[in-house]
């Protein structure tokens, strides 16, 4: 089968290789893979700027039909229309594993990163880490649930009512869901972006955010006094990963405020004002990727329409079209493209 493959590390190093269909194991499943999204950690990996353990097949963010299982394996048969967890290999042992949160586990392994991922026509999925999909999820939508899974993990560490005013700096993927989970918890959303973010802001208004504000015409802190009598925003996620947002996002705050990171900047070290936080009391809390407690939700909201992932899909293109699909996301064409796997 074909491969789209990380062989080594720095910028470039991404190539189509004929690799051997992998063999399934024990307690493990093999998923032919319909559609895999391209994550902007995916774009990172490309250009040198995250590590993975190369050689290895890109890929994370995918959905398919279950085509073997192992002998183990009784959670799913074949012929399964299946997405799973980016979580292949995990100690077992550590108080993080023991609660499922697997994303913080130190010896953790995911697909797509140490283990060769859904940028090919097969993969093999641990069977713990498989979900089935319900009836009104269809492949593209479900190659979103682990994006999707992001998003409800950072708005699960957060409590909202009915009614909070919530603002989401960056409208990227990762952004224009976390904004439908939240407005699918009775929340008023307002998401911001730039003037090159238009085909975004544009897609957030048509899939029902409330307000949508260019920072670069508009005073986004005049449209949330306005909606809160000038007390400030309940809540903000930063889901950019750009310095000046988190300033914004902690001016925007009200009192007693929750600030939500779930962007990541270039940089570790930034310029944060603690200060606001200090005197504001905000409660601020991050976010890494998404463990199993947020699987079965994720597939539930866009089951339920609560969520439309499928509408942010702007492109499509096969695994020998990188070039191509890079291009589209660079120039901010394109939201979320997907991948599909080539004979």
């Amino acid at each position: 089968m074909k491969a789209l493959v990380k062989t080594e590390l720095g910028f470039g190093n991404l190539e189509i290789q004929d690799k051997e269909e992998p063999q399934v194991g024990s307690d493990q499943v093999k998923i032919e893979v319909k559609y895999a999204g391209i994550c902007g950690s995916d774009i990172h990996t490309y250009e040198g700027h995250y590590k993975v353990a190369a050689p290895v097949t890109l890929g994370h963010e995918f959905a398919g039909v279950v085509v073997e299982v192992g002998d183990n394996v009784s959670e799913c048969k074949i012929g399964d229309r299946v997405t799973s967890e980016t979580t292949f290999y995990i100690c077992g042992e550590c108080e993080y594993c023991q609660t499922g949160d697997y994303n913080l586990c130190n010896h953790r392994k995911g697909l797509g990163t140490q283990q060769n991922g859904g940028f090919a026509k097969y993969l093999i999925a641990r069977k713990e880490s498989v979900h089935k999909l319900p009836e009104n999820v269809d492949f593209p939508s479900a190659a979103m649930t682990e994006p999707l899974s992001c998003a409800h993990h950072v708005v699960a560490k957060t409590t909202i009512h009915e009614g909070d005013v919530v603002v989401v700096t960056g409208p990227g993927p990762i952004g224009l869901l976390t904004a439908q989970v939240a407005k699918s918890q009775g929340a008023t959303v307002i998401i911001t972006g730039l003037t090159n973010d238009k085909v975004r802001l544009d897609k957030a208004r048509e899939i029902g955010i409330d307000y949508t504000v260019n920072i670069q015409e508009e005073d986004v802190k005049e449209v949330v006094n306005r909606l809160t009598d000038g007390y400030g925003a309940d809540l903000v996620f930063e889901c950019s990963g750009a310095v000046p947002a988190v300033k914004m996002g902690l001016d925007l705050l009200r009192k007693k405020g929750q600030y939500g990171q779930i962007g990541i900047f270039a940089s570790a070290e930034i310029p944060v004002d603690f200060e606001k936080i200090i005197q504001k009391e905000i409660r601020v809390v991050g976010s890494r990727s998404q463990n199993p407690h947020d699987w079965e939700p994720s597939l539930a909201l866009m089951n339920d329409r609560c969520v439309d992932a499928k509408a942010l899909v702007t492109h499509k293109f096969d695994i020998t079209q990188w070039d191509e699909a890079y291009e589209k996301i660079k120039s901010g064409e394109a939201i979320k493209v997907l991948l599909t796997p080539v004979d």
